[in-house]
């Protein structure tokens, strides 16, 4: 295992530091956490999908969700959030909106090596490869060269981290590897919440939860009983209690 410092500088010439490890076998997995200097044993949120061609009124209340819903709730709990760090669609919006709350809890990139640009200077890897949301605290490169290497790690690497707490996956919009994530976090038995109205993937598997004709991938993920449904609407009301209630309750057994 290879321990990694990130320094990101910003527009403002302010800088902001984040800690990484570049993992090459799984059997390293187990002793991230203590090299990274982090807990286990707390909630653990998983962030998987995109925030891809949304209408300007869906993406608005994304938006609304990280910022005054999972970034707090997050905080309170002192989780750890994990995604797929990159600087685009949720993972940026788990970025921002932990930076606007003044966020202190971990929040951990998990990115196959050959899809991220690394911001110490080196030539990108590949044409595709895309920049690290510079707002994360902890950032986890594993192998792979294509997109959606990183699925099995962040999934099992949220395992690792919850140790038996709390612990859930959100999924809005998404393509491809969305189904992929999905089907990793159903692997682990995760309760995993999809948005329905964020769009393509998540409103698949939302039509499926319904009980409406979808992709046929969505079938055996709906037949786990580790999905939900979570309405995307102006009244985010129903998303907070439904989080609130999952983890809260959970987190008063432990």
């Amino acid at each position: 295992m290879k321990l990694i410092h990130f320094c990101f500088n910003s527009q403002h010439n302010r800088q902001h530091h984040a800690t990484g490890g570049q993992l090459d076998h799984w059997s390293e997995l187990p002793e991230l956490p203590h090299h990274l200097g982090l807990a286990t044993g707390g909630p653990v949120l998983v962030i998987v999908g995109g925030a891809s061609k949304m209408e300007a009124a869906s993406l608005s209340r994304l938006q609304r969700v990280f910022t005054e819903i999972i970034a707090p709730l997050a905080q309170t709990l002192n989780a750890t959030v994990i995604d797929g760090g990159t600087d685009c669609g949720v993972m940026q919006l788990m970025g921002q909106a932990r930076h606007e709350i003044a966020g202190t809890f971990p929040l951990i990139g998990v990115c196959a090596i050959g899809t991220v640009i690394l911001p110490d200077g080196s030539p990108p890897p590949s044409d595709e490869a895309a920049e690290l949301e510079p707002h994360h605290s902890h950032f986890v490169l594993v192998p792979g060269d294509d997109w959606g290497a990183e699925s099995p790690w962040l999934a099992q690497l949220a395992t690792q981290f919850a140790q038996g707490a709390p612990h859930g996956t959100l999924v809005s919009n998404g393509g491809e590897i969305t189904w992929q994530d999905v089907h990793c976090s159903v692997a682990e038995q995760r309760p995993t919440w999809v948005f329905e109205g964020s769009g393509r993937t998540a409103d698949q598997l939302a039509a499926a939860l319904r009980g409406e004709e979808s992709d046929p991938r969505a079938e055996p993920l709906v037949a786990s009983g580790y999905l939900h449904r979570l309405v995307l609407s102006d009244d985010l009301n129903s998303v907070k209690t439904a989080l609130d209630a999952h983890f809260t309750a959970l987190e008063s057994l432990q």
